[in-house]
């Protein structure tokens, strides 16, 4: 199993930028795939980002394409969340995810074990 704290969350204006940090610690696979994921109306976790442990694949949500960006760093066995261009429906809390997911479910709450347990971020006009 694979602990996860999230932390960066915060108050940010509109248009402006916010780094959520996810600090993994357990056995982490290097086949592992960390996600983020917030609430959303009518969903419980809506995908926001996902990345493999290993690097070299990426996928985002329509929603934020273009104005996040998920990066990971595993000598810190860490993985962000870097946020711009923030709209006032990007508040909600963040929460990070990891898990053995296959690519065709990377956007799949259900298909993530491990959960951490949230980072608020406020984003006002």
């Amino acid at each position: 199993q694979v602990q996860l704290v999230e932390s960066g969350g915060g108050l940010v204006q509109a248009g402006g930028s916010l780094r959520l940090s996810c600090a993994a610690s357990g056995r982490i696979f290097s086949n592992y795939v960390m996600g983020w994921f917030r609430p959303a109306p009518g969903k419980e976790r809506e995908f926001v980002a996902a990345i493999r442990w290993s690097g070299g694949s990426s996928y985002y949500a329509d929603s934020v394409k273009g104005r996040f960006t998920i990066s990971r760093d595993n000598a810190k066995n860490t993985v962000y969340l870097q946020m711009n261009s923030r709209k006032p429906g990007d508040t909600a809390v963040y929460y990070c995810a990891a898990g053995y997911i296959l690519a065709a479910r990377w956007n799949d709450p259900g298909a993530y074990r491990d959960w951490g347990q949230g980072t608020q971020v406020t984003v006002s006009s």
